[in-house]
């Protein structure tokens, strides 16, 4: 391919060499345009068809991606879907070797599940309201206040803003204002300390090297992670389109 082709233009090409060779057409979605910086019209879907008579839109499986179990667990996206989760482990392993409870490991565990499977933006936010059927009420708390707590340091549990959000964010960043309104909400709650051990265990630079296995955690998650019996996805719970869309992430409609 091209050398001198653009990431979006080699991604183009081939999603074009992918319908000529499996008769399927990918249409991204508006917000995987937006963030390309992409505020042009949407795909043609009719006149990619036309130029490729054989094709179909893809509605079903996505070949291009491991094959999901019919009723899938947590653990199947751990394996299938989510990115690498080096530091979900490693955050995991800290809060353990801590002596913190059931609760607080699968807090550590599932923080950041939104940033490996699903979106970046409020995160925190997205992976409470993921995870919110499933897990105790605690659990949904800490996670959505993480992505909050994490920009104010707390000298009582010795966590101190962290250096690389200086690197990532700039010297002068500052928080958006819904963020600060809720860190004041927050910093009163009866479950404040939850949502802070998350910061605390967080490994804001994590080992390449330390070696921590999703099968030391799979006793936890099955005490404290309630796995719907038709599997996630598909037990009509309020989120189970999210983890649908996690399944067929490129789905038409």
């Amino acid at each position: 391919m091209n050398d001198t082709l653009t990431l979006g233009q080699r991604a183009d090409a081939l999603e074009e060499q992918m319908s000529r060779e499996l008769d399927l057409i990918v249409i991204k979605s508006r917000l995987y345009s937006m963030a390309d910086g992409d505020m042009g019209p949407p795909p043609n879907t009719n006149a990619l068809m036309k130029a490729n008579p054989k094709a179909r839109v893809l509605m079903g499986d996505d070949p291009r991606l491991p094959p999901m179990p019919e009723k899938p667990t947590l653990v199947d996206f751990f394996k299938y879907r989510f990115g690498p989760a080096a530091h979900l482990l490693q955050s995991a392993k800290h809060a353990l070797n801590a002596g913190l409870s059931d609760n607080m490991v699968l807090a550590c565990l599932l923080h950041d599940v939104s940033t490996i499977g699903f979106i970046r933006g409020d995160h925190g936010y997205w992976g409470a309201q993921l995870v919110e059927p499933y897990v105790d009420e605690e659990v949904t708390w800490a996670i959505r206040a993480h992505q909050v707590l994490r920009f104010y340091p707390d000298t009582s549990v010795g966590y101190e803003y962290p250096e690389s959000y200086i690197k990532f964010f700039g010297a002068d960043y500052r928080p958006d204002p819904y963020v600060e309104d809720d860190y004041q909400r927050m910093r009163a709650h009866k479950w404040y300390m939850s949502g802070r051990m998350i910061t605390v265990h967080d490994i804001y630079s994590f080992d390449p090297d330390a070696k921590v296995e999703l099968e030391e955690f799979t006793d936890v998650i099955g005490r404290k992670f309630r796995q719907p019996e038709q599997g996630l996805g598909f037990d009509n719970s309020p989120v189970a389109h999210m983890w649908r869309a996690m399944i067929r992430p490129a789905k038409f409609l």
